[in-house]
């Protein structure tokens, strides 16, 4: 019961932006991920993002005000934050959200919840589409562990999310409330204990789904985790679907990672997504932070737009072409099935008029 395509990619609800693309014409984003902050509260197992340092550096509100007008006036149609950090330790951040839905961009957040208090919530949620918890357990301890938190903050998120839900009904807000679970060996006795907490509460999807090596992650104590032998775990949770309620088992991106393998052989998905760091920097992709040859710019000191029409993004996209092996790229990237889809268009097979 995947309704909001978790495991598949929403490119093809944008078709005038792919013709575009495909007749070699400028494009902008439609999707970028900013992360507000660098800093976090937890230090989890699995943090694909550990070689960042958890920097205290965050997004500078007063330069990032003044860019979300052109952003909007560019095409871009949503933003997701999250990224190096907690994007609630940013003391800006309702604002930052107000503001970016008042410019008709579409709000996301992924956060682990422990500072989603009453007033956070109050602030917030009005202006988002969707907001995604990362919870990796099901029981206080087995959360401590993972989270690298105190096991107390698992009672806390959970009691943050049943006034969400909560205050949601109460206003008559569309916002989406999901949770999501890492397929690990420490948790995976847990997933069904989740499961049955967080539709309880009200909440609208689980999401489980595997766990992906970043290349550039200090931690690699997942790197050999193998998935084959969940094959059944959609079917086995799929009784706790309802109407009001989906567990989405990502079958396919956990099929992925145990193959290794891609069916593109490029990296198209580049120009309809952006990353901005904590420190303002735009970057080509989020696998590739720190490495000049997927540095824009930073908005800090150019508009978006001579970031993304300059030198440097048009040298990088050279060099992906050209150069860059998806080979060695994240299995289950962010861009992944959209990769796929775009390799799809631009090397159809012999029967493509068979529809």
């Amino acid at each position: 019961m995947d309704k909001y395509n978790l495991d598949s990619h929403k490119l093809i609800f944008h078709v005038p932006r792919v013709k575009k693309w495909l007749d070699n014409e400028l494009i902008y984003p439609i999707y970028m991920e900013v992360s507000p902050i660098g800093a976090c509260n937890h230090r989890c197992t699995f943090c694909g993002l550990d070689f960042m340092q958890y920097a205290s550096r965050k997004i500078d509100f007063s330069i990032f005000k003044k860019r979300l007008p052109e952003f909007a006036s560019l095409g871009l149609k949503s933003i997701m934050y999250a990224g190096e950090g907690e994007p609630f330790l940013h003391k800006d951040i309702a604002d930052i959200i107000r503001l970016t839905k008042e410019n008709g961009i579409d709000v996301a957040i992924t956060s682990n919840g422990v500072l989603f208090k009453k007033k956070m919530v109050e602030q917030v949620l009005p202006f988002c589409s969707w907001i995604k918890f990362s919870i990796n357990a099901g029981t206080p301890d087995t959360y401590a562990k993972v989270h690298g938190t105190k096991s107390g903050d698992f009672n806390r998120v959970i009691d943050n999310l049943r006034f969400a839900v909560k205050y949601r009904q109460q206003h008559g807000l569309k916002c989406t409330l999901g949770a999501q679970i890492l397929l690990l060996p420490e948790v995976e006795e847990e997933i069904e204990e989740l499961v049955k907490i967080v539709k309880d509460i009200g909440m609208d999807y689980l999401v489980v789904k595997p766990y992906s090596q970043h290349p550039q992650s200090i931690t690699e104590k997942y790197k050999g985790i193998v998935y084959s032998r969940y094959g059944d775990l959609s079917e086995k949770l799929g009784k706790y679907n309802s109407d009001s309620f989906s567990v989405i088992v990502r079958l396919n991106t956990m099929k992925n990672w145990d193959q290794g393998c891609k069916v593109y052989k490029r990296c198209l998905g580049l120009p309809f997504w952006s990353y901005v760091d904590a420190g303002g920097n735009v970057w080509g992709c989020s696998m590739y932070l720190n490495d000049e040859r997927f540095f824009y710019g930073n908005i800090g000191d150019n508009s978006f737009q001579e970031i993304w029409e300059g030198e440097k993004r048009k040298n990088s996209l050279v060099f992906v072409e050209k150069n860059l092996s998806v080979s060695g790229c994240r299995i289950n990237c962010r861009m992944d099935n959209i990769n796929s889809y775009l390799w799809g268009l631009t090397h159809p097979n012999d029967h493509v008029n068979f529809i």
